[in-house]
């Protein structure tokens, strides 16, 4: 009888899978607090470009000074006292790292507000949060206007997407923006004060620099909500800090301070894009290139012709609609470093042809809201990436895989992720029973994700607890089966779900997006028989032009639900 081996969850080398270099162990505390990791950015690389957006670069010293004129407008003219809240909702535009970095040297809380929010979530995030201010895009300022009485804002600053960019340019954008394209609709919200006015202001008041603690809190960061209603977690200085450490003692090893260009095409306000692309690259002086409309893909890929990058990072969805784009033949791929991926599974045919079309492989890795993000990440010496898998813990991470009665399971059996560390939130704004909840007692972080470990410590992802579907009482993965439906030449995007069936309890439905016009239902369904278990075979195909997704790019399976229980009722 063969007998079943345990993960050791405390004890396990994962280090032995380090690329050569890597720490066992980081420094949490290399740092005071964001604002000091800042600041030591900008004494070694003063002069370097530190953002790039529509071609108009800002160095980390313009940062400094901007960041610094906006932060004493927020203390002088605002009156707001460390601790206070405010939001920010932007998308990837030169004014985002302006108002983030000057909020936190202003010792103030930041609460990131997706652009895309309906007035009903605007509300929630609003509200819940108790924000005192807000600096938000033209374009988003009608719904504001609609809820601004049940919530708590009492200050607004107002921004145009061109307002950085400077001379014609900007009067162009802004033009083109308001008057052309005409996404600027009607609103009035009184006693508003323009981005440009603020710092204008701040350039004339007295700046007086706060020193965050590692347990002051830096962002009130609200999760997807891609299964439900959204909250925040709680992610301190200190947090934010260690996965910076974290994380850069995982890829230093690859990158030449001062000398790399990313692509960031992942929204700032998102946990990922703010912890790795903008803190962690900021440590190295990497140059930080942001696509304002990654949905715009014509202009995406004029962007990516002219920045000679180093890393990328995105999401599949991301990744798929690059490889099949017309252009994509013509960007040169030559400096290319890294390819991450994080924020759902990458499918295999996905990965199968990035590597081959740019060399590089995606490298995937893992993480919450809650946990600032990274937990895990793949190896990045090539040939010992493990394709599939999101890799083994980062430096001063621990996880296991845990059943039911939170007990650990054994190798190559499902379970949920548990996971410790420095980056891993303290609690849920304002929800003590859903923190009670979120942890073990002792002191394990409850994902909600299942996940495989094998023997070698490797963890690959299978699905989201709230997402399995039953089928007979067989626990049926979304993610399996789009990984499989994906790979059809004809299919260019797919979501999967259960969907209750008198039967079996529930039955699988897919969501497609078709590359290939001809394909049928009926041609689907039998691909699906050749390359799946009976039970696992969609029994309800529709066909669809698009697919919900959220900010960064994730298919909402949870949208597809609310959809068919509509169709029900």
């Amino acid at each position: 009888m063969e007998v079943q081996t345990f993960t050791k969850s405390l004890t396990f080398p994962w280090y032995k899978h380090y690329p050569a270099g890597v720490p066992h162990t980081i420094n949490a505390y290399q740092y005071e607090s964001i604002v000091d990791l800042f600041e030591q950015s900008v004494l070694e690389f003063e002069f370097l470009p530190a953002f790039d957006c529509m071609g108009t670069p800002i160095s980390f010293d313009e940062l400094d000074w901007l960041s610094q004129n906006f932060a004493a407008y927020l203390q002088q003219d605002l009156g707001l006292q460390p601790g206070s809240r405010i939001a920010i909702q932007l998308p990837n535009i030169l004014q985002y790292p302006i108002a983030m970095i000057g909020a936190l040297r202003a010792g103030l809380i930041v609460v990131n507000v997706n652009p895309l929010y309906t007035t009903r979530e605007m509300k929630h995030l609003l509200a819940d949060s108790g924000a005192d201010a807000i600096v938000i895009l033209e374009n988003f300022a009608h719904k504001l206007e609609k809820i601004l009485p049940d919530t708590a804002i009492k200050h607004i600053v107002i921004t145009e997407i061109g307002d950085q960019l400077g001379g014609l340019k900007k009067v162009l954008i802004n033009a083109t923006v308001k008057y052309f394209k005409r996404m600027v609709p009607y609103y009035q919200l009184p006693g508003a004060v323009s981005f440009n006015r603020a710092l204008k202001k701040g350039s004339q008041r007295s700046f007086q620099r706060v020193t965050p603690k590692g347990h002051d809190t830096a962002f009130l960061q609200y999760t997807g909500g891609t299964t439900g209603v959204s909250k925040a977690a709680v992610l301190s200085h200190a947090n934010v800090v260690a996965n910076v450490e974290q994380f850069s003692a995982w890829i230093g090893n690859l990158l030449l301070p001062g000398e790399e260009i990313i692509i960031t095409a992942l929204p700032l306000y998102h946990i990922l894009a703010l912890s790795v692309n903008c803190f962690t690259m900021m440590k190295f002086g990497v140059k930080n290139v942001l696509i304002t409309n990654p949905r715009d893909m014509k202009g995406f890929i004029k962007t990516l012709k002219k920045h000679p990058f180093t890393i990328f990072s995105g999401v599949n969805t991301l990744y798929n609609a690059l490889l099949n784009h017309p252009d994509f033949d013509g960007i040169d791929f030559t400096n290319l470093k890294v390819s991450g991926a994080g924020g759902m599974a990458v499918q295999k045919s996905v990965a199968k042809r990035w590597k081959a079309k740019t060399g590089v492989p995606i490298t995937e890795g893992y993480g919450l809201t809650e946990t600032s993000p990274v937990l895990t990440f793949n190896i990045l010496k090539p040939g010992k990436e493990r394709i599939g898998t999101i890799g083994v813990p980062i430096p001063g991470t621990k996880i296991k895989i845990a059943n039911e009665m939170e007990e650990e399971v054994p190798f190559g059996i499902p379970g949920e992720v548990y996971a410790k560390g420095p980056q891993v939130m303290r609690e849920y704004w304002n929800q003590p029973e859903e923190t009670e909840n979120a942890f073990t007692k002792d002191g394990w972080f409850k994902t909600g994700d299942i996940g495989i470990m094998d023997e070698d410590g490797f963890v690959r992802i299978v699905d989201r607890k709230k997402e399995m579907i039953n089928v007979s009482g067989f626990n049926v993965y979304p993610n399996e089966i789009e990984d499989i439906v994906s790979t059809h030449k004809k299919v260019l995007e797919v979501g999967a779900i259960g969907v209750p069936d008198t039967r079996s309890m529930e039955a699988v439905k897919i969501y497609v997006v078709k590359k290939d016009h001809s394909l049928t239902k009926e041609e689907l369904i039998n691909y699906c028989k050749e390359n799946l278990t009976t039970y696992k075979v969609p029994k309800h195909v529709e066909f669809r032009d698009e697919l919900p997704k959220s900010n960064v790019g994730k298919i909402l399976r949870r949208h597809l639900k609310e959809d068919m229980a509509n169709e029900i009722a």
